[in-house]
């Protein structure tokens, strides 16, 4: 009785509590999830698929939060990633289904969950590989950029409008490649550890901000190709990672020096 007292004491003093800020705003990325889902059902897609857009506004202030006020904890890592796959992996899944993949029967609701599944499973081995990947790289599309992919797509239909067959296969089969390329070891370009705090060339300001301006006079229309060429990049960015972390060539016996003959 007494070692399980002791336990318990010991268990309370190790959960002291949360830390607020950073955690509010994860709740309010969740809350901007499950809205898309209840929006999906009301058939208001667009607005859904902006509801995706602020909850990755809100997931990516989280983790900055939590560093700058020094109140990151495996908590919040746990509750964000429980966010991420309600915001990310449920709400664009139901959104692309009840939108587009419906028609499509069977294969229709397997490509919809196959993309929650993977996304459950590329959030599980990001917690896991954390601090033994390159953090200038992801091991996989991240979840929130392949919400974005499925989110952009419906604006992107929307803009056009008659151009645009809404039932198209294309969604259909790209439903399943966002789901391979989530647990796929190719490595995608990593924003995380980008210090906008530092100094930057000059080039990469007038870059930046054009991008932002492309992206802002039409976001609709400019928002899904700038999803896929980010999803393209995979290959580049895999390339470059793979030839940085070559490992070097044995040397042969011919190339080993021979050693110098000490004075007598």
């Amino acid at each position: 009785m007494r070692f399980k007292r002791r336990r318990k004491k010991k268990d309370r003093r190790r959960f002291r509590g949360v830390y607020l800020l950073p955690n509010l705003i994860t709740t309010a990325s969740l809350f901007a999830g499950f809205l898309a889902i209840v929006l999906a059902i009301e058939g208001k897609f667009l607005y859904a698929a902006w509801a995706i857009f602020a909850s990755l506004i809100l997931d990516g202030l989280d983790g900055r939060v939590a560093r700058m006020t020094n109140s990151t904890s495996s908590f919040g890592v746990q509750y964000d990633s429980l966010a991420d796959l309600v915001a990310f992996g449920v709400a664009p899944a139901l959104l692309v289904y009840l939108w587009g993949l419906k028609p499509f029967g069977r294969f229709g609701w397997v490509a919809a969950f196959l993309f929650v599944v993977c996304g459950a499973l590329r959030l599980a081995r990001f917690n896991v590989q954390t601090g033994t990947m390159d953090p200038r790289y992801f091991n996989g599309l991240p979840i929130p950029a392949a919400a974005m992919v499925v989110a952009t797509a419906i604006g992107f239909y929307y803009e056009i409008g008659e151009w645009a067959p809404r039932y198209n296969i294309y969604i259909l089969v790209m439903m399943y490649l966002l789901s391979f390329l989530m647990v796929s070891n190719i490595k995608f370009f990593s924003l995380k550890k980008w210090d906008l705090m530092r100094r930057k060339p000059f080039q990469t300001l007038v870059t930046v901000v054009l991008i932002f301006v492309v992206i802002a006079l039409a976001p609709q229309l400019t928002g899904f190709p700038f999803m896929l060429a980010y999803v393209l990049s995979g290959v580049i960015s895999s390339v470059i990672y793979y030839r940085q972390h070559r490992p070097a060539p044995e040397k042969t016996e011919e190339e080993i020096p021979a050693p110098k003959p000490s004075n007598p």
